[in-house]
């Protein structure tokens, strides 16, 4: 492996970044004990801030190591379409009309399902947002889709105070089954996006290569953990139907939405597109809530972090996969999806020249099937702690605890991608 000194040392910081990640507990209990310094405990605390923060420490040691314009110059061939794309995304999914929209989709359909199988509303309706929700992140992108799913789980599940082991298991379903539901397309997940072109798949390919293990091992999870955890379901946590949106407003943000999504890889329209809803929402604000500004402002300063700190990790990620057989690739991705994002990973995969149809399918696949295992394991991760860590103890996430509520859907998707 041959690297400078500049990518030895973003390697080192790199990895501090990871280990932060699974510290954030520890500063937001440093932040109660200490309150002469909890504002920056706190914010050493805050998930979000990790990659950011990193990523800062990455230039002030480039401006030092090499030189100051050297730095300016890294900064300016990086791109950051994917950090915007995930902030506006997250605004305009998060919004009230869209959320009025899903959360009468779901009614219906655990309508549908009660009678069907005669379930009590709250389990129906938690299946649905786990199983459902995901495979929409198809058509709507995974960042739109954890949006959604975490505002719906917010109010079905974490606002009513349920058991951690609950709160860890959603979680960790939810991860998964969003990294593995945008598999049907080619544009909607990031790992997939990051190949397509490369590798000429198109949305038939993907589905005929994912779609069906993908749906399989969404179910299953989606399922499994509802039996599970049924009992602790009561229908009073049923998602409550919110006032009624004039179908106008309701079809003004679907079409922002559907806007947005189109034109994801052009970053001057989809920001237009951004501030024009905002001035929108500015001036009808009677069917309005708050929009999540900061929630989104911290998510894309994560992304933009992962995209500085990851630039940097090419010089022993694709040497180990170079050297891997397609089975070896297949897990060995899926475990380097843990300290990397995976979009990153199948894009330096994408770099190997004279790879097998077998190599690519693998690494894809791994890709996605570990892109629950950590909050960086895959873009839209953060979007759903922005959304939740508010009702988690001490208001952090534990890393080392959605790991392993993450193993149980990770291996179910791996036995669908394998044996199936």
């Amino acid at each position: 492996m041959n690297f400078t000194p500049t990518e030895l040392g973003a390697s080192i910081i790199f990895a501090i970044a990871v280990l932060h990640t699974f510290c954030t507990g520890y500063f937001e209990t440093l932040a109660s004990k200490s309150p002469k310094h909890s504002g920056l405990w706190h914010l050493l605390g805050e998930v979000e801030i990790v990659f950011g923060f990193w990523a800062a420490i990455l230039i002030i040691f480039m401006s030092f190591s090499e030189s100051l314009n050297a730095a300016k110059s890294f900064l300016d061939q990086r791109n950051f379409t994917e950090p915007l794309f995930v902030f506006a995304i997250m605004i305009v999914a998060g919004s009230k009309p869209i959320l009025f929209f899903a959360t009468q989709i779901l009614h219906v359909l655990g309508t549908v399902l009660q009678a069907l199988l005669r379930i009590r509303s709250a389990p129906a309706l938690y299946f649905l947002t786990l199983s459902v929700t995901p495979l929409l992140g198809s058509l709507i992108t995974e960042p739109a889709a954890m949006t959604l799913a975490a505002f719906l789980l917010r109010d079905l599940v974490y606002k009513n105070k349920p058991s951690i082991t609950l709160m860890f298991a959603t979680l960790g379903v939810l991860f998964v089954n969003i990294s593995i539901g945008g598999t049907l397309t080619n544009f909607a997940a990031p790992p997939v996006l990051m190949v397509a072109t490369t590798w000429e798949w198109s949305s038939a390919f993907m589905f005929a290569n994912f779609g069906i293990e993908s749906c399989i091992a969404i179910f299953v999870n989606a399922l499994g953990v509802t039996l599970i955890f049924h009992r602790q379901l009561t229908d009073s946590q049923s998602l409550e139907k919110p006032t009624k949106i004039p179908l106008a407003v309701t079809a003004v943000h679907l079409l922002f939405l559907f806007g947005v999504v189109i034109f994801a890889h052009d970053p001057v329209i989809f920001m237009w597109l951004l501030l024009f809803f905002i001035g929108y929402t500015t001036a009808y604000p009677i069917h309005q809530s708050p929009l999540i500004l900061k929630e989104a402002l911290l998510v894309g300063f994560f992304l933009g972090g992962l995209v500085v700190l990851g630039a940097l990790q090419g010089w022993w990620l694709q040497p180990i996969l170079e050297m891997m057989s397609p089975t070896a690739v297949f897990y060995g991705s899926l475990a380097l999806t843990a300290i990397t994002d995976n979009a990153a990973l199948t894009y330096l995969g994408s770099l190997v020249t004279g790879t097998s149809p077998e190599f690519k399918l693998a690494l894809v696949g791994g890709a996605v099937a570990g892109g629950g295992l950590t909050v960086i394991a895959n873009a839209p991760n953060p979007a759903g702690i922005a959304i939740l860590r508010a009702y988690f103890p001490n208001a952090a996430v534990s890393a080392l605890y959605l790991l392993i509520a993450a193993i149980p859907p990770t291996l179910v998707a791996i036995a669908a991608y394998r044996l199936i």
